[in-house]
């Protein structure tokens, strides 16, 4: 039987390296919620494997060289719970500036398979790698 923590490391060791591999952990009812994502005008909510695939997708594309580092990935409680805090790093061709993150991410599995996510970083650290506005935030010169 495989762990949340199995599975969270697999999830930050393949997500990029090998999206392949990575697509085989995750549930077909999949949910990922991203609670600041809203504020670069992307969803709060993946639903399901498909609506999953096209964000990673566009992830992919949107950030090279990407790599996660300095993992901390504790149990939560049991063995289908587990939390990661994680840096990571890569390049965003678009604007030729480096995106630097620090994420918490919360896995809950099922059967084996990723079935929540539940992912918090820094929207502005996004929005100045990816020179994005701010949903709400009105943009004035200085």
């Amino acid at each position: 039987m495989t762990t949340a923590t199995e599975l969270l490391q697999r999830h930050l060791q393949w997500l990029i390296d090998d999206n392949a591999q990575w697509q085989s952990l995750i549930a077909d009812d999949i949910v990922w919620d991203l609670p600041y994502a809203p504020s670069l005008g992307h969803p709060l909510k993946l639903e399901g494997r498909q609506a999953v695939l096209e964000h990673v997708g566009w992830f992919i594309g949107a950030v090279k060289d990407f790599r996660f580092f300095d993992a901390l990935i504790t149990a939560a409680g049991d063995t289908q719970h587990a939390v990661a805090r994680v840096r990571a790093q890569g390049l965003v061709p678009a604007t030729g500036r480096t995106y630097q993150q620090e994420y918490v991410v919360f896995l809950a599995a099922r059967d084996g398979r990723i079935r929540h996510l539940r992912e918090y970083f820094d929207p502005v650290r996004a929005a100045l790698a990816f020179d994005a506005a701010i949903v709400g935030v009105p943009s004035r010169s200085i």
